[in-house]
């Protein structure tokens, strides 16, 4: 496959490290006005089905495993929540999505003709000076519930994301020890000390706008913001559109491809 927006020597680097810097994807217009839409949406001023929207608030200890369950719907106009997903479902953030950039990868990585879906398009948030420890984990394993691993993560950053407000931190080339666990997601306080001690982290410090590609599973977490500036940002995991659900067999938002979801034709809500 020819590529126009990623060289072979670029992605070298990110089969050998696990992530790859894209740069800047957006105009400052394109970023002020995801900005504006997601600071709408946690205040309920959206045009947007709420009811679709799994919405999940921060904790008030920064401890993980003290995190509020998220749940479908509004959970009250505050610019605290820690998650928001489904935002496939959103136009200014479908159009995001969809942008040629993603695409090229995605074709590359799973397959110049496979369809490809959406399995989280997620709103990430550490609020000034709170947010919550995400532990070293991987993204990927039987707690997915899919018929096969997703390994495609665009994170982008919509604030500045520093070391103070929490930006996402790595382990280069972990990826390529494979899942740690059959289950996926958090690590052993063992495997954490072995791969992950502090002189191999790297923290992916990021400008607003700037988006970084990472594969599902290279051990990555973060931290609490310590800072007024909040840490917000933009998850997409992208995969193959022939991806089943293991409980129902059900498929997953098509973003590229044949019956792929239009911006022009969302569904709208009403604000609350």
């Amino acid at each position: 496959m020819f590529n126009t927006f990623i060289t072979d020597e670029q992605w070298c680097e990110y089969f050998k490290n696990g992530y790859l810097r894209l740069g800047k994807v957006m105009t400052e217009q394109e970023l002020e006005q995801m900005r504006q839409r997601i600071d709408d949406i946690m205040l309920g001023k959206a045009n947007i089905n709420y009811d679709r929207l799994l919405m999940q608030l921060d904790g008030e200890t920064g401890r993980y495993e003290d995190l509020p369950e998220q749940t479908l719907g509004f959970k009250g106009p505050t610019l605290s929540y820690r998650k928001i997903q489904n935002l496939e479902y959103d136009p200014v953030f479908l159009r995001y999505m969809q942008k040629p950039i993603f695409r090229e990868i995605c074709a590359t990585v799973y397959g110049a003709h496979a369809p490809i879906a959406c399995y989280r398009a997620m709103f990430m948030n550490k609020p000034a000076q709170k947010g919550t420890i995400l532990p070293w984990h991987q993204d990927a394993g039987l707690q997915w519930g899919l018929d096969r691993d997703p390994v495609v993560t665009i994170w982008t950053a919509l604030d500045p994301a520093t070391k103070e407000n929490g930006c996402v931190r790595v382990v280069p080339g972990t990826h390529r020890l494979g899942l740690l666990s059959e289950w996926g997601h958090t690590i052993t306080p063992e495997q954490e000390a072995m791969y992950c001690p502090e002189e191999k982290v790297v923290y992916l410090e990021a400008e607003a706008g700037e988006a970084i590609l990472l594969h599902n599973w290279l051990l990555h977490g973060s931290g609490v913001n310590t800072i007024d500036i909040p840490r917000r940002a933009f998850s997409v995991c992208y995969m193959d559109g022939r991806t089943r659900r293991l409980s129902d067999g059900g498929t997953f938002p098509i973003i590229f491809g044949k019956g792929a979801l239009n911006p022009e034709e969302l569904e709208v809500g009403t604000p609350v």
